[in-house]
C-alpha cells in the first residue's frame, strides 16, 4: 500500500454497506424511529444545558449522525449532544459571549470546529492511547460530579428564579438567595415532570408487562415518556395560558434544515478555546469509546479508537457546518439504540433523517413548552450519572485512586468543570509517579523442591549468604533508578560474605537511558567492592536494547536465561 494510502481515513461504511439487507433494513428503521422519539427532547434540552436555543441541538443531531454512519466502527454507537460534552460547552464559551446571542452561537459553532480538527488529527496520528491518561476512576469522578453540577445548575428554571454561578457553591448560594422568588406554578410543572419521568424510568415497563404487553414493546413506549410528558405540558400550558401567569416557555423554534455555518476564524479565540477544545475532545472520545467497546463485546464485535476518533472528528466538523455545537457518543441513546435492535450505523442515517423531519414539521408545537419540563428531563437522565460508589471501591482498594476521585469531585464542584478534569489527571499521573518512584523490590530465595523463586518475607524458602536474589518488579526509569541503586547499596553494606548480586528482571518491561546509566554505576561500584552483577530473565524487548549498548560486553557478571540457572551456577548447595 503506498504511503500516502496509509494516512487517508477509512471508510468502514464500505464493509457493513455491501453487506446490507432487508432484515437489517428492518432492524435499523425499528431502532431509529425509538431512538428519534428519545433523541428530540434530549436534544432540546442539552442544547439549553449549554445555553443554546432548543432548534441548535436538533441542528446538532443531524449531520454527526450521518457522518458517524460514514466513518465510525461502532454498529450501534449513536452520536450527539450530550451532558457533560454541553456543559463544558457552556463553561467553555461563557466567557467569550452572553448566552443567548448569536455571538455566543457562533462561538459553540467555532468551539465544534476545534474540537473536529483535534479529534480528526488525532485519529489520523494515531493517538487513541492518549486517552488512556484518563484513568477510570478520575472519569467516574468527573461525570459524577458534573452530573450533580448539571442538575443543580437546572433547580433554576424548575424554581423559575434566576441564578447565576460556574460551580456548585455559587450556584448553591445564588439559589438560596432566589428562595423567596419561587414562581410556585413552574415548580409544581418541574417537580410533577421529575417524578413522571422517574416512575416512566423504573415502574412502567413493569406495569405494561402485568397488563399483557410484550417486553420490546413495552420498553417502546417506556421510552416515549419524556415525549409524553413534552406533550402534556405544552398542552396544558397552551390550554390554561399558565405563560400569562408567568411560567417561561420555549417560545418560537424556527422551522427548517440546519443551517449552512462556518466558525470564526479570530486567531485569539482558538487560542483561548484551544485547551477546553481538547478537554471536550478527550472527554468525549473516552466517554464513545467506553460505550462502544461495551456494546461491540456484547455481540463479539469490536471497534478501532483511532478510527473513531476519525468519525468523532467528522462528525463535529459537520455538526460545526450546520450550526451545531460539540458532540459525542451517549451512552443512554446508544444502550436504546442496541437494545431496539439497530444492526448497523444505518440506524443513525434513519434517526438523522427523522430529526430533520422533526426539523421541518414539528418545531410549531413546540411554542407552548414550558422551559422546566426541559429541565426536568435534563435532571432526571443525569442523576443516573452519578455515582458515589466509586469513593467507597477505590477506598477499600487503593488510597491513591481514592485520592484522584474525590480531588476530581471536589474541583469539579468548586471550581469549575475543565479544572477538575486538569486536578485529576494531573493527581493521577502524579500519584503513578509517585508510586512507580519506590517500586516493589523483594529478595527472593529458592522453594525447595523447586525451581520457582518467592519473596523471602512471605515465603520459606532457600537463600545463600553469598548471593543477592533481587527481583525488581517495576520498569526502570529516570523516577526510580536510584531507588535500586539505594537498595542494592545497603545490601552490599550489610552482608560481608555477599559475592553475587542477580538482578531477576522478569517483571522489568523496559529500562530507559537514565536507568541504563544507573546499572552500569551499581555495576561498577560492585567490581570496586569485589563483587559481580548479574542479570536473569531478562525480556527480549529489553534485550534488545541492551544490546545495542556497551552495558553487556562491560557486565562484571553474566546473562542467565533463567533464575534457577543463576542460582546452580553460583550457589549449587543450595539448588
Amino acid at each position: 500500500m503506498p504511503s500516502w494510502r496509509r494516512v487517508l481515513p477509512s471508510l468502514p461504511v464500505l464493509q457493513w454497506g455491501r453487506a446490507y439487507n432487508r432484515e437489517a433494513l428492518v432492524s435499523d428503521g425499528v431502532a431509529a424511529l425509538i431512538v428519534t422519539i428519545m433523541l428530540i427532547p434530549q436534544s432540546l434540552a442539552y442544547a439549553m444545558l449549554a445555553g443554546l436555543p432548543p432548534e441548535v441541538g436538533l441542528y446538532a443531531s443531524v449531520a454527526p449522525l450521518l457522518l458517524y454512519a460514514v466513518f465510525g466502527t461502532s454498529r450501534v454507537l449513536a452520536v450527539g449532544p450530550v451532558a457533560v460534552v454541553s456543559l463544558m460547552t457552556a463553561a467553555a464559551i461563557g466567557q467569550h459571549a452572553p448566552a443567548g446571542t448569536p455571538e455566543y452561537w457562533a462561538v459553540a459553532i467555532t468551539l465544534a470546529f476545534l474540537s473536529g480538527l483535534l479529534l480528526l488529527s488525532m485519529g489520523l496520528l494515531r493517538l487513541g492511547f492518549l486517552a488512556n491518561f484518563l484513568s477510570h476512576p478520575v472519569i467516574s469522578g468527573f461525570i459524577s460530579a458534573s452530573g450533580i453540577l448539571i442538575a443543580a445548575s437546572q433547580l433554576k428554571t424548575l424554581m423559575g428564579v434566576s441564578a447565576e454561578g460556574h460551580n456548585f457553591l455559587d450556584l448553591s448560594l445564588s439559589l438560596m438567595s432566589q428562595l423567596g422568588q419561587v414562581h410556585v406554578l413552574t415548580l409544581a410543572i418541574g417537580a410533577a415532570t421529575v417524578a413522571f419521568l422517574f416512575w416512566v424510568r423504573s415502574g412502567l415497563k413493569p406495569l405494561l408487562q402485568r397488563l399483557g404487553m410484550k417486553p420490546r414493546a413495552a420498553d417502546v413506549v417506556a421510552k416515549t415518556g419524556p415525549v409524553a410528558a413534552i406533550a402534556v405540558t405544552t398542552l396544558l400550558t397552551w390550554a390554561l395560558d399558565w405563560q400569562v401567569q408567568g411560567v417561561k416557555i420555549v417560545g418560537a423554534v424556527p422551522q427548517g434544515l440546519p443551517p449552512f455555518t462556518l466558525p470564526l476564524w479570530d486567531l485569539g479565540l482558538w487560542q483561548a478555546l484551544l485547551v477546553p477544545a481538547l478537554l471536550i475532545s478527550v472527554v468525549g472520545f473516552v466517554e464513545s469509546v467506553s460505550v462502544g467497546q461495551t456494546l461491540a463485546a456484547k455481540r463479539r464485535q469490536r471497534i478501532e479508537p483511532d478510527q473513531e476518533l476519525v468519525a468523532l472528528g467528522a462528525s463535529n466538523l459537520g455538526a460545526s457546518f450546520t450550526g451545531g455545537f460539540p458532540v459525542t457518543g451517549g451512552f443512554a441513546r446508544s444502550v436504546v439504540n442496541f437494545d431496539a435492535g439497530a444492526q448497523t450505523p444505518a440506524a443513525g442515517v434513519f434517526t438523522a433523517a427523522g430529526i430533520t423531519l422533526a426539523s421541518l414539521f414539528l418545531t410549531p408545537a413546540l411554542y407552548y413548552l414550558p422551559q422546566a419540563t426541559l429541565a426536568a428531563t435534563i435532571v432526571v437522565a443525569v442523576l443516573s450519572l452519578v455515582d458515589f460508589s466509586i469513593l467507597r471501591k477505590t477506598w477499600r482498594y487503593a488510597k491513591s485512586d481514592f485520592l484522584a476521585v474525590l480531588a476530581t469531585l471536589v474541583a469539579t464542584l468548586t471550581v469549575g468543570v475543565e479544572a477538575g478534569l486538569v486536578v485529576g489527571v494531573a493527581l493521577s499521573l502524579a500519584l503513578y509517579l509517585y508510586r512507580t518512584s519506590r517500586p516493589h523490590m523483594a529478595e527472593v530465595g529458592l522453594v525447595a523442591g523447586t525451581e520457582h523463586f518467592r519473596n523471602v518475607q512471605r515465603h520459606t524458602v532457600v537463600v545463600s549468604p553469598r548471593v543477592l536474589s533481587l527481583r525488581v518488579d517495576e520498569s526502570l526509569y529516570f523516577a526510580n533508578s536510584r531507588a535500586l541503586e539505594d537498595r542494592i547499596n545497603n545490601a552490599v553494606a550489610s552482608r560481608p560474605a555477599l559475592e553475587h548480586v542477580v538482578l531477576q528482571c522478569s517483571a522489568i518491561n523496559d529500562i530507559d537511558a537514565s536507568a541504563l546509566e544507573s546499572l552500569e554505576a551499581i555495576d561498577l561500584r560492585l567490581r570496586g567492592a569485589g563483587l559481580k552483577l548479574h542479570l536473569s530473565e531478562v525480556k527480549g524487548p529489553v534485550m534488545d536494547r541492551l544490546k545495542a549498548t556497551e552495558f553487556l560486553h562491560g557486565l562484571s557478571g553474566r546473562l542467565f536465561f533463567t533464575h534457577y540457572q543463576a542460582i546452580q551456577e553460583l550457589s549449587p548447595e543450595v539448588a
